[in-house]
């Protein structure tokens, strides 16, 4: 990067820049050393990341394109590490992938390190996993096929053996000062009137005494998670500076993790604070000044209306987009009560939302699906919230009469009857069942509601996100429970090594796999091609006079297309009487009349005006 170009950007920032940095810290020197660091970073660069940059800075909005199609996954499960995802790369591209996340991989403390979200190291690649060099193999080579990385970047805390932690173990106070430590418990107590628990029953508390300090350190995860002192500037520019270390390794998108919990307040519940903005917006604009070519995105597990503020505005953004974590909820609950109207609800309250929202949409993760349905709607459609939640938690674990699914629980609590569920989406869809009865229609079906909930998913607004192995339709793993380090933690059940046997199975036309890939394949392709799913379209739901069955409508320009999709294992017949013309669906062919649109069980349809 030229430094004229580089000056060119820092001025566009700078005062700003400065003025929230002195309003956090008032303290010129450390602005003054944040400065100094961004320029370096800038210098270090390479020629291709500062080329990427120009061409990002031409094309601010290249994440939305139509052609985004995202993967997760942990590369040891799915390739042994980062040298054999470097090998499989060809996998990825046969999909058209163009955006792959993939899950913590950063020097962690074994066994106990929170799915690698207890980070010992931000600058170094867990050994298990691979080394600093192989993550730069891995960026160049995805860069030459058009996939961007993406990777966590946990803000809030660090593993409690990292080199900062293990320092202030020994008592260095500039090192116990980028912790939140308390010589008696008053301070925490104060806290924790006010403060509530992430883990109740599996890490209650948000304090862990260390006897090695003789102080009690707030740990709002695990207690092996320290929390970050952001009050502290060094944390902010430390933090900072392994930001633009891991872009400059060629990483383009940066999920920041449980970034609502990063700054503390005594007196508030220390989630969502005015700070926690102040810190984003920094961190944007540092961004933009010094690599361009990455962007943010923002884990935040709230309610939709209340989002927007993570994107902060059009002329002071923060984040670029968020995970569309009701979007997941809301497609399953549709599928197990075979009622469409919350989903249609949670997407009008996002399709409400300010032009600069932009979500990543998916099915699973490597996380739980936690029942967060919005509670005031369902009252006002006459649904008891609790015993909704316990109905769709032992649906999906399998043992509501008449279930397809095969799942489990995850933090079930006696006391609140709360549970969330686990479980991979080919056997939360009634494949595995199927196949372990021995009963192909069953497994015909569970393909069949497989690909409904991709297309509902690939309908909204945003950009779809697949869950590693659903596109073979990988069924879960109960061998977790054989390892003492995992047997107490049911998420593993979806967390299990990629089956490339299977994956070969993709072609041939009898398989389970080559249903699933085949039908993917096809959605993906219609999406990439039809006008309608381009950024500039215009999304609304739409009544369709039965409850089953969502519809969206998606305009761009002249062309239109009404994507419909039947939750129910019953023949529903759609009405949408305002649409009077001619439509044609894409899948078949057929002409169809919206005044009476026949829908198949578990079929979805994409129709376009003729």
């Amino acid at each position: 990067m030229s430094r004229d170009k580089y000056n060119q950007r820092l001025k566009r920032h700078e005062q700003e820049l400065m003025e929230l940095y002195m309003e956090l810290y008032h303290d010129e020197d450390s602005y003054r050393k944040l400065l100094n660091d961004m320029q370096d970073y800038a210098k270090k660069r390479s020629p291709q990341l500062k080329t990427l940059d120009e061409e990002r800075e031409n094309n601010p909005a290249w994440y939305r394109g139509s052609n985004m199609l995202g993967m997760t996954m942990y590369p040891k499960l799915f390739a042994g590490g980062l040298k054999g995802l470097i090998k499989k790369l060809d996998y990825l591209s046969e999909q058209k992938i163009t955006y792959l996340h993939l899950m913590p991989l950063l020097k962690m403390p074994h066994p106990y390190n929170d799915g690698g979200y207890a980070v010992e190291d931000f600058r170094m690649v867990d050994p298990g996993i691979g080394t600093n060099q192989e993550l730069e193999i891995l960026t160049e080579e995805m860069r030459k096929r058009g996939i961007s990385l993406c990777l966590d970047l946990v803000m809030n805390h660090t593993a409690d053996t990292h080199v900062w932690a293990m320092r202030a173990k020994a008592g260095e106070q500039e090192y116990i000062d980028r912790y939140q430590c308390y010589d008696t418990y008053d301070i925490p107590a104060e806290f924790e009137k006010t403060m509530p628990q992430v883990f109740p029953t599996t890490a209650p508390g948000n304090f862990t005494w260390c006897e090695e300090m003789k102080k009690h350190v707030l740990t709002t995860f695990y207690p092996y998670q320290w929390d970050l002192n952001y009050k502290n500037p060094v944390v902010f520019n430390e933090m900072t500076a392994n930001i633009l270390f891991l872009a400059n390794m060629g990483v383009e998108v940066l999920r920041i993790d449980a970034v609502p919990y990063i700054w503390k307040e005594l007196g508030t519940n220390c989630r969502n604070l005015p700070q926690v903005h102040t810190i984003v917006r920094m961190v944007r604009m540092i961004l933009e000044i010094v690599c361009p070519a990455v962007i943010l995105k923002g884990e935040v597990v709230m309610a939709p209306k209340e989002l927007p503020a993570y994107f902060g505005t059009p002329e002071k953004p923060e984040c670029h987009m968020l995970y569309g974590v009701s979007s997941m909820v809301n497609l399953w609950g549709a599928l197990a009560s075979r009622d469409a109207r919350l989903l249609k609800h949670q997407m009008d309250v996002i399709h409400s939302l300010p032009g600069n929202c932009y979500f990543v949409n998916y099915l699973r993760c490597h996380d739980d699906i936690g029942w967060g349905l919005d509670e005031e709607q369902e009252k006002k459609l006459m649904i008891d919230p609790l015993m909704h939640k316990e109905y769709l938690y032992h649906f999906f674990e399998g043992v509501f009469p008449g279930s397809f699914a095969r799942g489990e629980l995850y933090n079930y609590d006696p006391v609140t009857r709360d549970a969330r569920s686990c479980g991979t989406t080919a056997s939360l869809c009634g494949v595995e069942k199927g196949g372990f009865e021995g009963d192909q229609e069953q497994v015909k079906w569970g393909i069949r509601r497989v690909l409904l909930m991709h297309a509902a998913c690939m309908s909204l607004e945003g950009f779809v996100m697949l869950s590693s192995g659903d596109e073979i339709g990988q069924v879960n793993d109960y061998s977790y429970k054989e390892n003492p380090d995992t047997a107490a933690d049911s998420r593993y059940l979806h967390r299990s090594p990629f089956n490339w046997e299977n994956a070969e199975l993709r072609s041939k036309e009898w398989t389970v796999q080559y249903g699933i890939w085949e039908g993917l394949k096809q959605l993906e392709e219609l999406r990439r091609s039809n006008p309608c799913f381009e950024a500039e379209a215009e999304v609304t739901t739409w009544d369709t006079c039965r409850t089953a069955i969502f519809a969206i409508r998606r305009v761009k320009g002249e062309n239109e297309l009404v994507c419909l999709s039947n939750f129910s294992e019953y023949n529903q017949t759609a009405c949408l009487p305002t649409l009077e013309a001619e439509y044609e669906d894409i899948f078949t062919g057929e002409t169809i009349n919206m005044q009476a649109a026949f829908m198949a069980p578990y079929q979805y349809r994409w129709c376009r005006r003729k």
